[in-house]
């Protein structure tokens, strides 16, 4: 079963793959950022920029939302020879939940500039197998396959892979895939035990130097807690192949017992 069956032209119901690990009853926004990155990349096959790559991705949630259908859109803000800035929203119970704006910057053959990328992680294979629904419930997380070193508390490296499609029978690049699991950076390396500790992330903003590959994504990460009340989850994003690039994700902390 895929995370999203296409409902019509601009419409989409989550399954039960896509429940919350907040709240079960909630989506988990995961999926949603696969699918907001799926409809940018439609659109611009739509318009015949082939020559145009997404290399940036901001996504601002709006707040917690049902398990119900949601109602997509996506406009061209800055069009462009070389560069355009592309913003997609779904909406759900009428309001719109989650936004992205995406560069998408023109490619060009730079090999004989390539270079400095991160260090390698260990692969999959040398990871040990973990299973995040010790620390987390829901549908999404079950949906899962995971690997972790866990060096301490808000330190390590993961490596995740689904074998669910993003939307059920249709074509989803290795991107929008792979896009659709960024959002477990945030709660495989916890800092906190979520039971006790609320540390939801409003945005998450990727940086990329290149397409992803393959089917694990790897996430070299560290989750900071300030003392009044924000957090900072970051990490190198890797492939089998290596680091493709960055992201980064703003965190409300609170404790439960917390005022």
């Amino acid at each position: 079963m895929a995370y999203f069956r296409r409902t019509g032209a601009t419409t989409f119901q989550p399954t039960e793959h896509v429940g919350g690990a907040w709240k079960t009853d909630e989506q988990h926004v995961a999926p949603t950022l696969g699918l907001l990155t799926h409809l940018v990349e439609a659109d611009r096959e739509k318009r015949g920029r082939d020559d145009l790559a997404v290399t940036r991705l901001t996504f601002d949630i709006w707040g917690p939302y049902r398990l119900e259908e949601m109602t997509a859109d996506v406009r061209v803000l800055r069009p462009g020879r070389g560069v355009e800035l592309v913003e997609a929203s779904v909406a759900c119970s009428g309001r719109t939940v989650v936004t992205l704006r995406a560069w998408l910057t023109g490619v060009g053959d730079t090999t004989a500039l390539a270079g400095g990328e991160p260090a390698a992680l260990p692969g999959p294979d040398a990871t040990p197998v973990w299973d995040p629904g010790a620390d987390w419930p829901g549908g999404f997380v079950e949906s899962i396959e995971a690997r972790r070193d866990l060096a301490e508390p808000g330190r390590g490296h993961v490596w995740v892979r689904t074998g669910h499609a993003l939307v059920e029978d249709e074509d989803v690049s290795a991107l929008a895939r792979t896009v659709g699991l960024f959002d477990l950076a945030n709660g495989m390396t916890v800092r906190a035990d979520p039971r006790r500790v609320a540390f939801p992330n409003v945005d998450l903003s990727a940086h990329l130097h290149r397409a992803p590959e393959g089917e694990w994504l790897g996430l070299d990460t560290s989750v900071v807690f300030g003392a009044t009340g924000a957090g900072l989850t970051s990490s190198v994003l890797h492939d089998e192949r290596g680091a493709f690039g960055a992201l980064a994700q703003g965190l409300v902390v609170r404790a439960f017992d917390a005022p």
